[in-house]
């Protein structure tokens, strides 16, 4: 493939969707972006990361929407005029849109797959795992219970597919909306990338 290639990650949490994003970049060589398109986005924009940081995965039925009441262009307060979660998100899309013209690379979460499914050179994957498998998972790497766990992989799939749903319309997870769905508790890491790493270079 000699044009420049983009891949998209959905992932449930403690499915190792981000470990495969960063061993994909080091493979491949390309950048891969997460929670940095929420600094790209503010220095494009000129508004403070806190902004995107409020809005990171949540609907429009989540932190602005909550706290002032309804939904526009601009919201005001006491102390100034605030963004809704759609317009923020157009903005993180124009960035995804923007980088994804410029170079090959790898974005994970964000609706990346739904932003850019009209581009010609996108691959779109879905990391999954079995329940024990991503508790384990976030125990070792947050140091945290197995109940914490559970509760906080919970709270965060269902952000994750109101989010998702919300903006694309489209089902989060569900293997239609993807080019390729694999379990990470029946491959390895490293088998995962692999796997993408064939396709990107059939």
């Amino acid at each position: 493939m000699n044009e420049n290639y983009i891949i998209t990650i959905g992932r449930q949490l403690g499915s190792g969707g981000k470990e495969i994003g960063k061993r994909l970049s080091e493979k491949l060589g390309i950048p891969c972006y997460d929670k940095e398109l929420i600094q790209l986005a503010s220095r494009e924009s000129g508004l403070g990361k806190e902004f995107f940081e409020k809005m990171d995965e949540k609907s429009s039925h989540g932190f602005f929407s909550n706290l002032f009441g309804f939904r526009s262009g601009y919201v005001g307060d006491n102390s100034g005029n605030y963004l809704c979660n759609e317009a923020l998100f157009k903005i993180q899309s124009d960035v995804i849109r923007l980088l994804a013209e410029k170079e090959s690379c790898i974005f994970v979460g964000r609706c990346a797959d739904y932003i850019l499914r009209n581009h010609p050179n996108c691959i779109q994957i879905f990391i999954t795992a079995n329940m024990e498998d991503r508790i384990l998972r976030l125990c070792q790497n947050e140091n945290i219970s197995e109940i914490e766990a559970k509760t906080l992989i919970e709270q965060t799939d269902r952000k994750r597919a109101n989010y998702y749903s919300f903006y694309s319309n489209k089902t989060w997870g569900m293997a239609n909306s993807y080019n390729i769905c694999i379990n990470s508790s029946v491959f390895s890491i490293e088998e995962i990338c692999n796997i993408i790493e064939l396709k990107i270079k059939s």
